[in-house]
């Protein structure tokens, strides 16, 4: 089979999840067989400490379609997951969860929607889930403030049925918990078009899940980090010289104003004054001075930096060419 015969690569990423694998795999193969799709899927074992690995290689030896990479130890889910998209050879890339709560059934349409109304990206949408409240809300919650941060209109960041272009998941790069701000780093990346599809949600049904909520306080802290890299990544004067200069400028202007209060005091109204450093003003100038004049430099080291950077990788993603 050649890479450009594969339709559909699954990326599955998983952790402790073997008694769900078989029953998932054959969905998968049945799903694919109905629809005449080639496909590969790719289960990456994130350091399982159960018989997880033994089992994709067993579904392996039956179903040639079938592939697995295994961590030495626990990486987590966005570790997995670009891993998954490195090995990928389909045209379009589905992720989903390991534990059967999404739905295989939804593939046919997540690849009709990137091949045919030519979306970057499909997310899916939960909208009727079958998880405890305690993860719900706290969901609800961390939907809303990606929204409002990143500017991308999606429902459920969270859920794991995912489908991507190639190209997409070929030219960004996650790492720590950034699985979930995938839609987000790819839009910032110029692959704009992002549909959304309400997807179906099944209750679990083999163990518990992975997944404490510390996930969304990581989470968040990722989101930020995204938001900055993506805003000053390349222009890093821009935040830190602005800042230096401000506080350089207004330490500068406290420090003026008390030295001319004191001269003014001295040779006009010939008023008692003490001296300019007993003024707590003067060292909150002192320390803006200082704070300013560091600031500045850290935005030119970072600006020199960036140069550097860009002149050897020259990463910038180019959509088409002509003429060669």
């Amino acid at each position: 089979m050649t890479n450009s015969a594969i339709q559909i690569s699954v990326v599955i990423p998983l952790f402790n999840e073997e008694e769900s694998l078989p029953e998932l795999s054959e969905w998968i193969a049945r799903v694919m067989n109905e629809n005449n799709f080639t496909y590969e899927v790719l289960f990456i074992d994130d350091g399982s400490k159960d018989r997880s690995w033994d089992v994709i290689v067993d579904l392996s030896l039956k179903n040639p379609n079938i592939k697995g990479h295994r961590f030495v130890r626990n990486y987590g889910k966005t570790a997995a997951l670009q891993t998954g998209f490195q090995a990928a050879r389909g045209d379009v890339i589905i992720t989903m969860d390991a534990d059967l709560q999404d739905s295989p059934d939804e593939i046919p349409e997540l690849y009709r929607m990137i091949k045919e109304d030519r979306y970057d990206l499909v997310s899916g949408w939960k909208k009727k889930r079958y998880d405890p409240i305690t993860k719900t809300i706290p969901t609800k919650i961390f939907n809303a403030a990606t929204r409002g941060i990143s500017g991308v209109e999606l429902h459920d960041f969270n859920c794991g049925l995912k489908a991507y272009r190639k190209e997409v998941v070929k030219n960004v790069t996650i790492y720590g918990e950034m699985h979930r701000y995938i839609p987000v780093i790819a839009k910032w990346n110029g692959f704009s078009k992002i549909g959304e599809k309400v997807v179906q949600h099944q209750a679990r049904k083999y163990g518990y899940t992975k997944f404490g909520l510390e996930r969304f306080v990581f989470g968040f802290l990722d989101l930020l980090s995204i938001a900055f890299v993506n805003k000053f990544g390349r222009r890093p004067m821009h935040l830190f010289g602005s800042l230096g200069t401000l506080m350089f400028f207004l330490g500068s202007l406290i420090a003026f104003w008390l030295l001319g209060t004191k001269i003014y005091k001295i040779y006009i109204s010939h008023e008692q004054y003490r001296n300019v450093t007993e003024n707590p003003l003067f060292f909150l100038a002192l320390v803006a001075i200082m704070v300013g004049s560091q600031l500045f430099l850290a935005g030119f080291l970072g600006e020199l930096f960036v140069k550097q950077s860009i002149s050897k990788s020259g990463d910038y993603l180019i959509s088409e060419k002509a003429g060669e």
